[in-house]
């Protein structure tokens, strides 16, 4: 990547006005990140926070599923204005792709990244959540240069190879001295402590668990039902003790 491309410093000015900026990692797919961003940008939203949902998944976005986006058009206003979704502002790098396969790989993929966080339009929130590429390859690692001010939530599953690949992102987080807000352990179905265990060897915090809810999908679409269901209670309670 070329820093002395411009539009490095047109990203911070993008998000000069955002108070917090939080991106929910995972070293490994599968663990339920994609849906925890959702739900943790819906409760932010509902607690009265000015909340944006940005989803930089490249691959596989699937944020705009979850919430039921559909035949969105775009509006331009010196950049790109997100969609506004009952109130919670929305990007997703499927409307980057038109939500047909986009191979990429080096260049073509961190200029990719560096088009979106430069053409939206968040204006002043108090959160954004990221949806971040799984794994910590070029995708992750651009976002780590440009942007500073990101805090990371991290989700694993009750699974030791989930876990393995958690740690090692764990070490290159702090390796850059960025802040982890905690580790949230997901689709948790016994009283296993492994990762609670793991959580204090790595002095790390760990923020709770989500039992496994197995007809989670049947919900996806519908904001409201969303917001009441279980996840959001057990996510809330989690939510309360990053937000002090």
């Amino acid at each position: 990547m070329n820093f002395l491309d411009p539009r490095v410093d047109y990203i911070k000015k993008r998000f000069e006005k955002i108070d917090r900026v939080i991106g929910v990692s995972s070293a490994k797919g599968g663990v339920g990140k994609t849906t925890i961003s959702v739900f943790t940008s819906l409760l932010l939203k509902q607690k009265g926070y000015k909340t944006g949902l940005l989803d930089l998944d490249i691959y596989g976005p699937s944020t705009h599923i979850i919430l039921g986006v559909k035949n969105r058009k775009l509006k331009e206003n010196f950049g790109v204005e997100p969609l506004d979704i009952d109130n919670l502002k929305f990007f997703s790098s499927v409307f980057f792709t038109d939500n047909k396969p986009f191979p990429m790989r080096g260049d073509e993929l961190s200029n990719a990244i560096l088009e979106i966080l430069t053409i939206v339009n968040w204006d002043e929130l108090d959160f954004l959540i990221i949806d971040m590429p799984p794994g910590f390859g070029e995708p992750t690692l651009d976002l780590l240069r440009l942007i500073k001010k990101i805090e990371f939530l991290i989700i694993t599953n009750p699974s030791i190879i989930s876990l393995e690949t958690v740690k090692k992102l764990i070490q290159i987080l702090n390796e850059g001295k960025y802040k982890i807000l905690g580790v949230i352990e997901n689709m948790k179905s016994t009283e296993d402590d492994l990762i609670v265990k793991s959580c204090e060897e790595l002095k790390i915090d760990y923020l709770g668990s989500i039992p496994y809810f197995y007809d989670i999908e049947t919900i996806f679409g519908n904001v409201d039902t969303m917001i009441e269901s279980n996840v959001s209670l057990y996510l809330d309670r989690i939510l309360n003790k990053i937000l002090i």
